[in-house]
């Protein structure tokens, strides 16, 4: 049981860093004004749908990982006393 929660912990671990690293920086827009990059209507709006959908995988695992973790250390309190 301690094995398998550990396991699915770590799983959800690594998908919640890698949600969080494949997010873009708040600092893309300024640097795309100093830059002078050419975004047309449609690019801008697929990014934005992009960020949305990661933003919420990434709120979604979060609970869920702070959920196992607290469910972790209550099956590891029963089966200590």
């Amino acid at each position: 049981m301690e094995i398998a929660l550990g396991i699915v912990l770590m799983v959800l671990a690594v998908a919640l860093t890698a949600c969080v690293l494949l997010q873009s920086g708040k600092e893309k827009k300024l640097s795309s004004t100093i830059t002078g990059s050419a975004d047309t209507f449609f690019s801008k709006g697929k990014g934005q749908t992009k960020d949305k959908m990661l933003s919420r995988i990434t709120t979604v695992l979060a609970v869920v990982f702070c959920l196992l973790v607290f469910a972790t250390v209550i099956a590891i309190t029963v089966m200590v006393l």
